[in-house]
């Protein structure tokens, strides 16, 4: 059985364009949305892949009315493959039930994870080189040395840990917690 999920990101957007073209290819039964394909809680997307039997095949316009980042998209189509449900997209002629469909698909997987290691090498080299300039990444510490001695101080002097917390400009919860560390806060 064909599966089809025509998706639109604005109520005032058209879904016809999507659902002729899917028609016209033989879906059986379409699942329609509109709301940002960004979200990662889509009720139809979830309910339409839950909809999904062994030896179905999922088929969309474009791959960007499934998924909007390549990762998303390569995690829904492994999640289909290792159900035994094949994956169509008419727009770019991706067809996982063809040899050459998954070779085309698992080209855009490897592009997907080599994008990724190349962001994350040149992460860490931008973090190196931002050390070897003496600068060291992260946010600032809230409790300074200073600010956790004064907050020793007027505990000690009777004050409740509310309104010492509210004295150094810190949360209660950080308050306890460099207490408890008994850290020196660097």
């Amino acid at each position: 059985m064909q599966i089809a999920y025509a998706r639109v990101s604005t109520l005032d957007q058209n879904l016809d364009l999507q659902t002729d073209a899917l028609e016209k290819a033989g879906c059986e039964k379409i699942f329609t949305e509109r709301l940002s394909g960004a979200r990662s809680d889509r009720p139809v997307l979830a309910e339409m892949l839950e909809f999904l039997r062994p030896g179905d095949t999922l088929v969309v316009w474009r791959l960007d009315r499934l998924a909007r980042s390549v990762a998303d998209l390569i995690r829904i189509v492994k999640d289909l493959e290792s159900r035994g449900i094949g994956f169509t997209s008419l727009s770019e002629g991706i067809d996982t039930r063809s040899g050459t469909g998954r070779l085309v698909f698992h080209i855009f997987a490897a592009l997907a994870e080599f994008e990724r290691y190349l962001i994350k090498e040149r992460t860490v080299a931008g973090l190196k080189a931002a050390r070897d300039r003496g600068r060291i990444g992260g946010r600032p510490r809230l409790m300074t040395v200073d600010k956790l001695a004064a907050a020793r101080k007027l505990i000690g002097s009777g004050m409740s840990a509310r309104e010492v917390a509210a004295a150094v400009g810190a949360s209660l919860p950080t308050l306890y917690r460099h207490l408890a560390a008994g850290a020196d806060a660097s």
